[in-house]
């Protein structure tokens, strides 16, 4: 056990390293049990253990600095309280001032990543965009939501991949679902659930009026065969032939699946592939994930009605952002941030967005958290 003495931070500090320490048998202890043969046999303890050693291996990262800079302080105020070298004492000053300017910061960091993690923020996604109100407008505007996360998506390295779309008449899409899979995706990407409005002058509009359109955007965390099991007597499930734009046949096979959850009546389809089998695989990959988003809905509207939380209440049906063309702005309401930037943004530059939700959110832990440290 590391023991010193830091005089404005000593409990503080003294409570961060038993803590740390704690954390560090953890990790000691999944380090060894990832390797032990009966664990990697079991694929989703595995999985699960993988995760958690690289959450982990990342704090202890963070604890290795942490000590550093505590054993500074510690030696620098014994040079200093001794005074009898006067050349190391100049040193031990500078010491002293540059490790206490950088543990606050560090201290804020080892909170945050103290709090456990929600674990459906490492997930893949599976995002469905609908048109809202607005006719043939809310369809292009559904198609250019499209475009910005599949443009955001693949800035962060993020691969996307279309399910199943239903195109607008006039462009767009009335409806599409595409999976998103990469790095801490939901936990990214769950800040985008709601209603997105877009205030513009339509192609179609001759009187050059502004108009008010609407698409829902749903974020389901992809759900993995352990994560939700579902009984094939519950399951209907129905084939069609794929259709393009406009109801056209696009083959004249039955390779579409529509799949229906009797008890909930939810409803999944694929006809992206041109294998029935791989359709049959999307449409469960989509039903498991909606299914346990059900589920994940009403445990974040317990959280949320605890939290009172601005970013993440589960209610889906909430306006989040407003999109004005006409000003160039994009106004994201829960946390009342307005940017001037809606061309940059709808290319898919929407960073700047979620950094500051998950600011808000962030906060909001560390409040909660703040009584244990």
């Amino acid at each position: 056990m590391y023991k010193f003495i830091v005089n404005s931070h000593s409990n503080r500090g003294i409570i961060m390293i038993d803590k740390l320490n704690i954390v560090k048998q953890r990790f000691d202890e999944v380090s060894d049990l990832i390797i032990q043969p009966d664990v990697i046999s079991d694929q989703k303890r595995y999985v699960q253990l993988t995760k958690e050693y690289k959450e982990l291996k990342d704090l202890m990262s963070k604890r290795d600095a942490y000590v550093e800079l505590t054993n500074n302080i510690r030696e620098a105020e014994e040079i200093i309280a001794d005074g009898s070298d006067t050349e190391m004492l100049e040193m031990a000053k500078m010491q002293l001032e540059e490790a206490k300017a950088g543990l606050p910061q560090l201290e804020e960091e080892i909170k945050l990543m103290l709090i456990p993690k929600d674990p459906e923020d490492a997930k893949d996604v599976v995002v469905e965009i609908r048109a809202g109100t607005g006719g043939d407008e809310a369809s292009i505007f559904a198609g250019d939501l499209f475009r910005m996360y599949s443009k955001y998506c693949e800035n962060r390295g993020w691969k996307t991949n279309v399910i199943d779309l239903s195109e607008g008449t006039s462009g767009g899409y009335k409806e599409i679902q595409f999976e998103v899979t990469g790095e801490d995706v939901y936990g990214t990407l769950k800040f985008e659930a709601g209603v997105h409005r877009v205030q513009r002058v339509p192609q179609t509009e001759t009187q050059g009026r502004v108009h008010t359109s609407a698409a829902t955007v749903m974020v389901l965390p992809e759900a993995e065969d352990f994560d939700v099991q579902i009984d094939p007597k519950d399951v209907r499930i129905d084939f069609f032939c794929s259709s393009g734009p406009g109801g056209q046949s696009v083959n004249t096979t039955y390779s579409a699946v529509r799949l229906t959850h009797i008890p909930t009546g939810l409803v999944a389809q694929c006809q992206d592939q041109k294998s029935q089998h791989k359709n049959k695989e999307k449409a469960f990959k989509v039903l498991r994930s909606r299914l346990y988003d059900l589920e994940l809905a009403k445990k974040q509207e317990e959280d949320a009605a605890k939290r009172n939380s601005q970013v993440s209440s589960g209610d889906r049906s909430a306006k989040i952002r407003t999109y004005n063309y006409p000003q160039g702005r994009v106004t994201d309401h829960r946390i009342g941030l307005t940017l001037y930037d809606l061309q940059n943004i709808i290319d898919g530059d929407i960073q700047k967005i979620v950094d500051e939700l998950s600011l808000v959110e962030n906060t909001e832990k560390l409040k909660e958290a703040s009584e244990i440290f």
